[in-house]
């Protein structure tokens, strides 16, 4: 294949992803794409072939199998090391670790300090008028509640939307990747060590102390999973949020169904999920050895995406996908990925978008889309997909 039939991902990927995928899912199912850098990658657009790509075990995570020479910035380094980056059996460890403080009850047990956090938020803002949903309200919903149940103050929670949104975008933000990273991981490194110093009933405490079979977490594990659970605590369901009101807001036959019928709210949480996508694709798999995926042999040593988004609005196993229908049934989508990476905060994530659809359509039933929608942006990150800003109008 010649570089001119590489596809790029630029920014007219970036604001419309699911064109692109549309067309690479008829043409091109299993491709190379070129990222905003200019790295090479593959992409995965088919559902079967994604779903199939998320468990096979050729595909693996650990870089550093394959590229034992190659190195990262010292402050990525220092947050890489994660169940997500990682192949059995590490990753099975750290997996087990975690689930220990993380367990479906401890999640459920949330729920009325959801509740309590969600109806505080929109109490503060205004009866009527014009807000920016996403700082009042997308954004600090789900930052306050991983915060709160890691044990992070919450007073850092501007700190990390600035960190995380320099680590996943492109361009476009005041500070680097990697100077964003080396912060991050200063200040995690010293929460870590106030934090053994000074435990608590929070899930950092309980992962310093966390063990299997006489195993522990090593400092550098603890760094990256506090990186890993902070930023996917929060931003995924930011965009859930953001993303699923106005694909409501476009929709007020959806949103009046959806109002009017509050048994609804699981099944449009993840009809959201699905349609919404709020990652594009899954983080980096590398094939250990040649790997055939929808016909297409991959060599080995290759860069693999999996196109969650585009799996999640393919004709042959969604009809009509790209509809929103809130009574769909959205069984096997890959929103939270698929195999033994798959999302160990689904629940909390479905939990706190039950929540706040529920609170925000109860508390402003007439509110409205303030801006003409050809004219909202998306961050610029080809892995995330979240609008930079949404303008609402409250009644």
């Amino acid at each position: 294949m010649t570089s001119s039939m590489i596809e790029q991902l630029d920014d007219g990927f970036v604001q419309d992803p699911h064109a692109v995928f549309e067309r690479l899912r008829t043409e091109r199912p299993v491709t190379r794409v070129a990222l905003p850098g200019g790295q090479p990658v593959w992409l995965v657009t088919r559902y079967a072939d994604a779903r199939a790509a998320l468990a096979d075990p050729r595909l693996i995570k650990d870089w550093r199998t394959i590229w034992a020479e190659a190195s990262l910035d010292e402050g990525i380094a220092a947050l890489d090391t994660h169940m997500l980056n990682t192949d059995p059996p590490d990753h099975d460890r750290l997996r087990r670790l975690v689930s220990k403080a993380f367990t479906a009850r401890r999640i459920e047990q949330l729920r009325p300090r959801v509740t309590e956090i969600t109806a505080a938020l929109l109490e503060a803002m205004p009866d009527h008028g014009e807000v920016d949903l996403l700082p009042v309200f997308a954004f600090p919903l789900p930052i306050t509640v991983i915060c709160e149940l890691l044990g992070v103050p919450g007073g850092d929670r501007d700190r990390f939307r600035a960190w995380t949104q320099a680590i996943l975008s492109h361009d476009g933000t005041p500070v680097s990747p990697e100077a964003a990273a080396t912060e991050m991981a200063g200040y995690f490194t010293a929460l870590v060590a106030d934090k053994r110093a000074h435990p608590a009933d929070d899930l950092l405490s309980a992962l310093i102390t966390a063990r299997d079979s006489g195993d522990r977490l090593t400092e550098g594990e603890l760094l990256g999973m506090l990186f890993l659970l902070l930023v996917a605590g929060h931003e995924t369901t930011v965009n859930l949020i953001g993303s699923g009101t106005l694909a409501l807001l476009l929709r007020p036959g959806e949103m009046a169904r959806l109002r009017a019928d509050h048994s609804l709210l699981p099944g449009a949480v993840d009809e959201l999920l699905r349609y919404t996508s709020p990652v594009n694709h899954a983080t980096f798999r590398f094939t250990a050895e040649p790997v055939e995926i929808g016909g297409t042999l991959i060599p080995a040593r290759e860069p693999v995406l999996v196109a969650i988004a585009a799996a999640n609005r393919d004709p042959d196993r969604y009809p009509a996908p790209d509809q929103v229908d809130l009574g769909r049934d959205t069984g096997g989508n890959l929103a939270f990925g698929h195999g033994i990476h798959y999302c160990l905060g689904a629940p909390l994530a479905r939990m706190e978008g039950e929540i706040a659809f529920r609170s925000l359509l109860t508390r402003f039933p007439g509110m409205t889309l303030a801006a003409p929608p050809e004219s909202l942006r998306w961050r610029p990150s080809t892995l995330i997909h979240g609008l930079e800003s949404l303008p609402v109008r409250l009644s």
